[in-house]
């Protein structure tokens, strides 16, 4: 599985942009909690925090991406292509915690407003823009073929968006004493980030609970095998993702006795992977009289 990644640019480069990403989102991430506490900017302070969460998910992506790139060995047999999906689950985990205790003192602070020092805001919003846009643009061609550097790319563009937000809030605050918005803002950002995550999350959860892939039919693909010639059944069928990028499929397949089993088992191949796309397959040829007994036609029995 290792290898398998398809990123459209060198690895070592990619891991040289993430490592910027990440520094860059740490030196926010404290200018923006050193500004909040000053300017007594609830909102300021949820967009640290959110800054915070990507630099560490670019971190674990980091990690998880070197990870990713060992061979198979005897612990890890499948290899370790699932170290990004883990790393992405434990990011989205973690941003749904934040935006939690981030709406719980969004309200807080719409009940009882705070004075906002309005200036301290958005000038550190703008500084937080300037470095969103910069790993936005870091991290863009990685995002196309990895859930979790997709993740922190989702994640920094929404920074960019919430950063125009607080300097929004910030300059009505400015201009009207307008200091309720800061809570205001603060909910939209927290709000943002729960929806994000949980919309992030669905893909990640499919992969780890070995769910069909997206996109290819269960009972399309048993129709298929059962319809090529010399094939009497398909039963005990298991269809996955073994990481992002590469699906499997193993099933038994009993043989007519029409055509010799390897013959069958050939064809089956090329037809399951120029069809539907599955390079990994695993089958297990059975004559009529070795069959399974009354077995399943997808998953095994209980």
């Amino acid at each position: 599985m290792a290898g398998h990644h398809h990123h459209h640019i060198d690895p070592q480069a990619g891991d040289t942009r993430v490592a910027l990403a990440v520094g860059a989102n740490l030196a926010l991430t404290l200018a923006q909690i050193v500004a909040g506490v000053a300017a007594g900017s609830l909102a300021l302070i949820a967009d640290a925090m959110h800054n915070l969460s990507d630099a560490l998910a670019l971190g674990i992506a980091f990690a998880a991406r070197r990870i990713g790139r060992r061979p198979a060995d005897a612990t890890m047999t499948f290899g370790y292509g699932r170290a990004e999906v883990v790393a992405a689950l434990i990011n989205y985990t973690t941003l749904i915690v934040i935006a939690v205790w981030l709406l719980s003192e969004g309200v807080m602070r719409l009940v009882t407003p705070e004075p906002v020092a309005g200036w301290i805001v958005v000038i550190v919003a703008g500084i937080a823009l300037v470095v969103d846009v910069a790993t936005v643009a870091l991290t863009w061609a990685m995002a196309r073929s990895s859930v979790n550097i997709r993740a922190a790319f989702l994640h920094n563009l929404s920074d960019a968006m919430a950063s125009v937000g607080v300097i929004v809030a910030g300059s009505l605050i400015l201009l009207y004493g307008w200091h309720w918005l800061d809570a205001v803002v603060t909910l939209a950002i927290a709000g943002y980030i729960l929806w994000q995550s949980l919309a992030g999350l669905a893909p990640v959860a499919r992969i780890l609970m070995l769910a069909s892939p997206e996109g290819v039919d269960t009972a399309e693909v048993l129709d298929a095998m059962r319809s090529a010639p010399g094939v009497s059944g398909v039963h005990h069928l298991h269809l996955w993702r073994m990481d992002e990028h590469e699906a499997a499929l193993e099933a038994h397949v009993v043989l007519s006795g029409e055509v010799p089993a390897e013959e069958v088992r050939l064809a089956l191949r090329d037809l399951l992977r120029e069809r539907f796309g599955l390079k990994h397959t695993t089958l297990q040829i059975e004559s009529a009289e070795s069959a399974c007994p009354e077995a399943r036609a997808i998953g095994h029995p209980t």
